[in-house]
């Protein structure tokens, strides 16, 4: 793992976020550096090497193939764990915390009864 990995690896094991992160989670042929199954949640640190040759074009395959499984990918700038880490916290707790992904809280009616 990398420094910003390492970094941002404290904060998500000691629970900062609110949800259960897993560390160089295999997914398809693809290693994520970081993972949350309880919201499909990928997250990937990208140093400066992402924007190089064809790294963008195999990132972009790499999201494409995530996405089309179900996966929402969040990528960040491995600059942005260095300086900015409450930042990078700020985002991934929105991520995690998006409506989409709760559990609905409206109690279901009970057998019989008719919806208002």
């Amino acid at each position: 793992m990398t420094l910003p990995e390492i970094l941002l690896w404290e904060q998500v094991r000691a629970n900062k976020i609110g949800v259960k992160f897993r560390r160089q989670h295999p997914i398809g042929a693809y290693v994520a550096d970081f993972y949350c199954a309880a919201v499909k949640l990928v997250i990937e640190i990208d140093g400066e090497a992402h924007d190089r040759g064809d790294r963008p074009q195999r990132d972009d395959a790499r999201d494409a193939m995530m996405q089309g499984a179900g996966y929402t990918v969040l990528r960040i700038a491995a600059v942005d764990v260095l300086k900015d880490m409450d930042g990078v916290l700020q985002t991934l707790c929105a991520a995690v915390d998006r409506p989409l992904h709760r559990a609905s809280t409206v109690p279901l009616p009970a057998s019989g009864e008719e919806l208002a």
